[in-house]
């Protein structure tokens, strides 16, 4: 990660903001360990998905049928998307579905052949209703060296708790598993400034847009003007309104607002708050005027779109216990 990236996002983080924002269920994680021939199917899903190579290699096979990709040991591949992709110790090995049981069973007894791969995988469940741009806006797949960064150790820890059994373990692997996505994405980030000059990249390492995203972030429900935004990053409020959207790609009350609804949708989601709660932690005056901005935002009423999304996300849980069981 740069200096300057850890710099503009010290105190409330706005990556860190952005990946508990989007949460609607537990990560998951599992190690396999698999000797060829191997060949696993994901299919499309609501989740982000990350393969973390411990010892030997492995070909993923990309989301819209990209150019297979070898990943080494000491490597990893985030899966932004949700979109179906495979994994195998070759491109030509024939894949099965992820999530069958019998089928996994019946290649792992088979596979005796090849080479041996120790992979650690991960999963997060996301609201893809309100994709932040630091998501959205990835590519399809995100590779990176981790050996010997942040996000390697954190890998390294993952591994222990998940080769326990240890007391705590399942508390520990999630809390590791979001902080695993926090540094993959801010290495990510943190390696952009070098070769963009725009977006969010360059966005989050700009000192005046920076800052003012920290600013926004920390106190969403502050009253913000345009001004006094540019004052925290030291700018005139003419300056800034021009660099945040040039970088950001839209006006500074505009994703203000954006990020207050997205955040109502959370305390929604994950709380028993009532509406005037909420609308008070968002920066609205009143649970009427809430109503109407969700409303005009989520295409339904804040108490319809809790329930629906609560029942949602168990039953999206329930089945990646089901996967993870098998």
């Amino acid at each position: 990660m740069s200096a300057r990236l850890a710099g503009t996002l010290g105190g409330m983080d706005v990556l860190g903001d952005v990946i508990g924002a989007m949460r609607a269920g537990r990560p998951h994680a599992a190690l396999r360990t698999r000797r060829g021939p191997w060949g696993l199917h994901f299919p499309a899903s609501a989740g982000v998905g990350f393969h973390a190579v411990l010892a030997g290699s492995c070909w993923l096979l990309p989301p819209g049928g990209g150019e297979p990709v070898q990943v080494s040991a000491g490597e990893l591949v985030l899966l932004p998307h949700g979109r179906a992709y495979g994994l195998a110790d070759h491109p030509a090995t024939a894949l099965v579905e992820f999530g069958s049981p019998a089928a996994e069973r019946r290649q792992e007894r088979e596979g005796t052949a090849g080479p041996e791969s120790v992979l650690l995988c991960g999963a997060y469940l996301l609201d893809r209703e309100r994709t932040h741009p630091l998501l959205g806006r990835l590519p399809e797949v995100v590779r990176l060296a981790v050996a010997g960064t942040p996000a390697g150790t954190v890998v390294e820890l993952l591994h222990g708790e998940l080769a326990g059994p240890l007391a705590g373990g399942g508390t520990a692997a999630t809390a590791l598993l979001d902080t695993a996505l926090l540094y993959v994405l801010r290495a990510w980030y943190g390696g952009q400034d070098a070769v963009t000059g725009r977006g969010w990249a360059a966005a989050l390492t700009d000192p005046a847009v920076g800052a003012a995203l920290a600013a926004l972030h920390e106190d969403p429900a502050r009253a913000w003007t345009v001004a006094e935004l540019g004052a925290a990053g030291g700018l005139s409020r003419a300056a800034f309104a021009r660099r945040f959207g040039a970088l950001v790609g839209e006006p500074p009350l505009a994703y203000l607002t954006w990020w207050r609804l997205t955040l109502a949708g959370r305390l929604l989601r994950e709380g028993d708050e009532p509406l005037r709660a909420v609308a008070r932690r968002t920066g609205y005056a009143t649970e009427f005027a809430l109503a109407r901005a969700f409303k005009r935002e989520y295409g339904t009423a804040p108490g319809r779109y809790r329930t629906e999304r609560r029942a949602a996300s168990a039953a999206a849980a329930a089945r990646a216990d089901g996967r993870a069981a098998g």
